[in-house]
């Protein structure tokens, strides 16, 4: 009888506290990699990229960034260079403000910074009647559909040759009623009415999955990011072909960054 009283205590604590709306969710991406560097043995490149982020959320807000890394970025030699992989997002900081509808993004473009202030869109949600189990909390299915400008790039006598897509992502959730929190992994905080705990971007694309999650979390970190100069989404893009197009002028010789999307 004791036992049966101690993990009845338990369980309500654990509810109550999530109940507060604060907590901390680490997550784990892995991403495919498609790129093509002309003299570089296709066995060479890497086929998966695999990072881990997290997830800080409180008081009606969320911030996104990266986890310390436990591992050095793949390399790739060829034509006489040598490429440092990178998943497009990886050094991002996003802060989102769901009472607002508003968010502010942190983003790095070849080592230089830009602050980037947007409205929180939410998707088309279809819910489903699946469930499944994430670290113990019991998650509901819902997908949607969206169109995202994707980059694709390639080298190629030391020449980057780039090219935007219009791409459809199909999108799966899972998220939990449990922690009723409308935040996720990377963009795809204020979308649903619980926590995402895992994502499916085009079949595989990229997935991320919640692989620990703690009721402590530091919120003085939840704040949006300072700069001196802030950025539209348009102001941002162009500023971003901008610094491609001189790249590209120069030339890829020598070691370079790539950003994979």
């Amino acid at each position: 009888m004791k036992q049966l009283v101690f993990t009845t205590s338990v369980l309500l604590f654990s509810t109550f506290s999530f109940a507060q709306h604060q907590g901390k969710v680490t997550y784990e991406r892995i991403a495919q990699v498609r790129i093509n560097i002309s003299g570089a043995n296709s066995a060479d490149v890497p086929q998966t990229r695999t990072d881990k982020f997290e997830l800080t959320f409180a008081n009606n807000q969320s911030l996104w960034k990266a986890a310390e890394k436990d591992n050095d970025d793949d390399n790739v030699s060829g034509d006489g260079m040598q490429v440092r992989i990178m998943i497009a997002g990886s050094d991002d900081v996003l802060y989102s403000n769901f009472a607002e509808a508003k968010r502010s993004e942190l983003r790095v473009l070849f080592d230089k910074k830009f602050i980037v202030d947007d409205s929180i869109r939410t998707l088309k949600w279809k819910m489903g009647e699946e469930t499944k189990n994430i670290l113990n909390h019991v998650c509901h299915k819902a997908t949607a559909t969206s169109i995202y400008p994707r980059m694709s790039m390639s080298i190629e006598n030391g020449m980057m040759l780039r090219k935007e897509i219009q791409d459809t992502v199909n999108i799966t959730a899972w998220f939990t009623n449990d922690i009723p929190v409308s935040a996720g992994p990377a963009e795809y905080q204020g979308q649903l009415p619980g926590l995402i705990l895992a994502l499916d971007i085009n079949n595989g694309r990229q997935v991320y999955k919640a692989i620990d999650i703690t009721e402590k979390a530091d919120l003085a970190i939840i704040k949006a990011p300072v700069g001196k100069k802030h950025y539209t989404p348009d102001e941002f893009r162009k500023e971003r072909d901008k610094a491609m197009e001189e790249m590209q002028q120069n030339g890829m010789g020598g070691n370079r960054q790539i950003r994979i999307n």
